[in-house]
């Protein structure tokens, strides 16, 4: 399996979950030009990432990658221990960062989709980062108690870490959310986090 991956961008969280199966794969690091050019295009239109290339096989999309590695990789239990609930729950979690905490921040990354006039982007941002202090506010209370977003490791977990790194570099309120914090810090410990960001340029 092949990873097409930018550095920071979501397809970070596919990197860190291949790095937890303990299997080998092989990643290939784009660059905004290279990620446009004909080579990439041909794999993915859109020119955007993450992609994969399994064999002739080529996926595209964040959450469904995370399944397909889930599947791929079942001994990793990134979709929890089999059972119809454990696997519900992950893909639960997932759904919340894939589909309500990652767009949050698009009016952050790029005002411009949402207003060509720049004295609405101010209040713009102002409205993205209430919406995602709010959003964190919920992840927070569902780490309370335990280690992991879903209650057990799950390829959940990773695309929250990057959303929290995103986060930072946003300058988002998360004051006194403890539970986060935390978790940023055993995710930051990790082996397989740690080898991803190393590989990615970020650490």
């Amino acid at each position: 399996m092949k990873l097409y991956t930018k550095p920071g961008a979501c397809s970070t969280a596919d990197h860190i979950a291949l790095q937890w199966t303990g299997q080998p794969f092989d990643v290939q690091v784009m660059t905004r030009e290279a990620m446009k050019a004909p080579a990439f295009l041909a794999i993915n239109p859109a020119g955007a990432v993450p992609a994969i290339e399994d064999g002739d096989f080529v996926l595209t999309q964040n959450a469904a990658i995370m399944g397909y590695i889930a599947d791929t990789y079942p001994a990793a239990q990134l979709a929890g221990d089999g059972s119809p609930q454990q696997r519900a729950t992950a893909a639960r979690w997932l759904a919340f960062v894939n589909s309500d905490l990652h767009p949050a921040f698009l009016p952050l990354f790029a005002p411009a989709r949402f207003s060509e006039d720049a004295s609405d982007q101010p209040a713009l941002k102002e409205a993205a980062h209430k919406r995602l202090r709010a959003l964190f506010e919920s992840a927070d209370r569902q780490l309370a108690g335990k280690q992991w977003l879903a209650g057990f490791r799950s390829y959940a977990d990773p695309y929250l870490y990057i959303t929290l790194r995103w986060a930072d570099g946003q300058k988002i309120d998360l004051s006194g959310l403890e539970h986060l914090a935390a978790f940023k810090q055993r995710m930051e410990a990790d082996a397989g986090v740690r080898a991803a960001l190393q590989a990615e340029g970020l650490a």
